[in-house]
């Protein structure tokens, strides 16, 4: 195959089915609203209402302020705002000095990207100033309109705050969207704490290898889930539709962040465990059963996580878990036991954390 024909493969995704393409394509309904309305109604409001004749950078300010990245929107206005004002600011003086052709452009680039670095521009501030810069040479205003870096400015203004109405008024449901998040990774969670155990009965050093490898796959995972937060956070913050789902959103956060810990505490268990049997050591029954505990915690806590009225169950597992952990010592202790026993622990602690227990408690509960 050639490497065109791979580029182009990997572009469109060819694993994902007819079924599937149309579902994420109905997942960014919301997406595809606000453009729509934000573009549309910032064209109308510059070219209709203050009778700009090329209003091309209200709908594109829109673009810009609603695809960022997630948690950058209000500092992502700002940012375009000053950017393209120092754009237009230096375009339009140069413009006035040395008119518009091929070497004026060149010229109106690079010091308009001199200037804003000087000035500590990056990220979307440098480049809409640059943006700006080039438009202004380039587009020939229309005759008898108003000064352009009049009409710019006002128009970046309207597509911005255009996008941000549109988040406003259409917010995504952020608990929603984090328990979409959680709950998924605490089944994997569960599901390699199962393997592990099943491999730690059976003493398959192999098989807790490979849970090994699938425990380090989950950060794809976390980081998506961190970067939902992240938006949703934004979106409990801005939105007055959102505002009473800020406690809540606050919680799940807290939630995931736990369940991060967690998961890292499970690659360093099955490291552990792995290496244990490497070794030729033998976990014995106790060490998996404490590792089946974990996962039946894990399971249990993941049915109540929006309910953290229901979680004694959760707790009392997750305890036993520890206490089977800490009595495996007494029957033989070597280096790796207590490795594992003491991440045993670590894990339990991060689940319960996420369950809503105060670090006194869990000192109290913990105490073998």
């Amino acid at each position: 195959m050639s490497p065109g024909r791979s580029v182009v493969r990997a572009l469109v995704v060819p694993d994902l089915t007819l079924r599937e393409r149309l579902a994420k394509v109905r997942k960014r309904w919301r997406l595809l609203l606000r453009l729509g309305v934000s573009t549309s109604a910032s064209y109308a409001i510059a070219t209709e209402i203050f009778g700009h004749e090329q209003a091309f950078f209200a709908p594109v300010a829109a673009v810009v302020v609603l695809l960022a990245g997630v948690g950058l929107r209000q500092r992502l206005l700002v940012e375009l705002i000053v950017g393209v004002s120092l754009g237009v600011l230096v375009g339009e003086l140069l413009i006035m000095a040395i008119g518009r052709g091929v070497w004026q452009l060149a010229l109106i680039v690079v010091i308009t990207v001199i200037t804003a670095t000087f000035a500590g521009f990056k990220g979307v501030a440098l480049t809409q100033a640059t943006n700006s810069g080039v438009l202004l040479a380039a587009v020939l205003p229309v005759a008898g309109a108003t000064n352009p870096a009049v009409t710019r400015f006002i128009d970046a203004l309207l597509g911005g705050f255009c996008a941000w109405a549109m988040i406003l008024l259409l917010p995504r449901n952020p608990t929603r969207d984090l328990d979409l998040e959680v709950r998924p990774l605490l089944t994997d969670l569960r599901d390699i704490l199962e393997s592990l155990a099943r491999a730690m009965r059976t003493v398959d050093a192999p098989a807790a290898h490979l849970v090994l490898s699938r425990a380090r796959g989950l950060q794809d995972k976390i980081t998506s889930a961190q970067t939902t937060a992240a938006n949703v956070r934004e979106v409990a913050t801005m939105s007055p539709m959102r505002w009473s789902q800020r406690a809540e959103v606050q919680r799940y956060t807290s939630v995931l962040d736990d369940v991060d810990n967690a998961i890292r505490d499970a690659r360093v268990l099955a490291r552990r465990v792995s290496s244990m049997m490497r070794m030729g050591e033998v976990p014995g029954e106790r060490l998996a059963l404490a590792v089946e505990e974990l996962a039946e915690g894990v399971a249990v806590f993941q049915d109540h996580l929006a309910e953290p009225g229901e979680r004694a169950r959760a707790e009392n597992l997750l305890v036993d878990a520890v206490r089977i952990a800490m009595e495996a010592l007494t029957d033989e202790m070597t280096l790796n036991r207590a490795a594992v026993a003491a991440q045993i622990r670590s894990l339990a602690a991060d689940v319960l954390y996420a369950g809503g227990m105060t670090r006194d408690e869990l000192d109290v509960r913990l105490n073998f």
